[in-house]
């Protein structure tokens, strides 16, 4: 047998090395519900991982290294999670709270303040780091604060302030 018949053999048994992902450097501040999804995400991982791994020769190497990184990135997560308490104040915006605001045309917002891991933009949970969670941080009803916005700064005013 030739010599480049054996390299393909080993080169298509190789896997890519997946990027890891990157911790933040925030304080991981959860929710209770944001830490439920944390360790939802875990299990729902080493499930797959489990199921991979039972495959022997016929697991598909590729993905079983992305279980992997994605298992290394979820277990930090959820050892350096901080269960922030729920909100209960309708006066001071905390992780949690849920907050609606007016931007400058008078457009009435309402997003929800939650941990890094929980933030889906598209369902108005923000992330409590994000520069809209920022502004809104420690605000109270009829403060006008400052978005600082990669767009250009907006000035908005926070309406009212739910518990979550």
């Amino acid at each position: 047998m030739s010599r480049a018949f054996v390299n393909e053999d080993n080169a298509a048994a190789q896997t890519d090395q997946p990027v890891e992902r990157q911790v933040s450097g925030q304080p991981n501040y959860v929710t209770p519900a944001g830490l439920s999804l944390l360790q939802d995400k875990v299990t729902e991982l080493q499930v797959l991982h489990g199921e991979q791994s039972a495959l022997g020769d016929q697991a598909d190497k590729q993905l079983l290294a992305n279980l992997e990184r994605d298992l290394r990135y979820f277990h930090l997560r959820l050892q350096s999670a901080q269960v922030v308490p729920p909100a209960t104040s309708t006066t001071k915006v905390q992780i949690g709270s849920r907050v609606t605001y007016a931007d400058e045309q008078g457009t009435e917002h309402c997003v929800q303040l939650v941990g890094e891991d929980q933030a889906a933009a598209a369902k108005g949970l923000i992330n409590w780091g994000s520069p809209l969670g920022r502004a809104l941080l420690g605000a109270h009803p009829g403060d006008e604060v400052l978005w600082q916005r990669p767009a250009g700064d907006q000035r908005i005013e926070v309406i009212r302030i739910e518990p979550a």
